[in-house]
């Protein structure tokens, strides 16, 4: 079951971000006098406006109520900006340029890409390191890019936090990122694949990281079945994601 995400690395709780402070109470000209009613409305309209003030502050939403683009581009071309190098150095480079998908959508009120990039498929050593294992293993990162431009994406970006499964798989774990955009979580799945989400302003990026690993071909005649060696440990992985998801949305901004 999936509970609130803890906030990881950021203070805990402050008082209120606004005290109404009480009114003079002496006699004012004339003789008039406040009356109850009077006085709670001007109270009320005050912390209304605070309340407003704070939720454009907090999530980017201009006075026309319109998510804050923040500087961010999302076109059809985008992908190209895309330079994975942390998880380039760690789990291999890259077989190919990243590939764009199909289901990107161009919208006045809606910009989406989603870009995938294959790293270089690796032979798996065996478990006392001394030769091939015959297994090989690959990894894949996908990235989604959205930009709102007409409604606010925060509160559903923050919705999707308590989810227990996204695409058919489970989520294990969800973990705040702190210091990445607005609001960030990190998400431990299932299967062991691992997603990075940001929200910043109108936009919405995801990196993902995901492996799989390949048997080797089974020959009856002399080898049997292939021995089991274990799934790379994707966690070890996580600095690298977060990094990558960094740089990709000052690439972003920058394209």
């Amino acid at each position: 079951m999936i509970t609130e995400p803890e906030l990881v690395g950021e203070p805990g709780p402050d008082g209120p971000a606004d005290v109404v402070s009480g009114f003079d109470r002496g006699p004012s000209a004339a003789g008039r006098r406040w009356r109850p009613g009077l006085l709670w409305a001007a109270a009320g309209a005050v912390v209304a406006s605070a309340v407003w003030a704070t939720a454009v502050f907090a999530y980017g939403v201009g006075g026309d109520r319109k998510p804050d683009p923040r500087g961010y581009r999302v076109e059809s071309d985008s992908c190209a900006a895309v330079e994975l190098k942390a998880l380039a150095k760690a789990v291999g480079e890259p077989a190919a340029e990243p590939s764009t998908e199909l289901d990107g959508i161009e919208h006045p009120a809606l910009r989406r890409i989603r870009c995938t990039v294959d790293f270089t498929v690796a032979a798996v050593r065996a478990p006392d390191g001394a030769e091939a294992s015959g297994w090989s293993t690959g990894y894949q990162a996908s990235l989604t890019a959205e930009l709102h431009r007409e409604t606010d994406p925060r509160p559903e970006f923050e919705a999707s936090s308590t989810l227990t499964e996204i695409d058919d798989v489970g989520v294990d774990r969800v973990e705040r990122v702190p210091d990445l955009g607005d609001l960030a979580y990190l998400l431990i799945m299932e299967d062991e694949s691992m997603r990075v989400q940001v929200v910043e302003g109108g936009a919405v990026v995801t990196l993902t990281l995901s492996s799989w690993m390949s048997p080797p071909d089974i020959d009856n005649g002399r080898g049997g079945l292939p021995g089991v060696v274990d799934q790379p440990e994707m966690l070890a992985y996580r600095g690298d994601l977060i990094s990558d998801t960094r740089e990709v949305m000052k690439a972003l901004k920058a394209g």
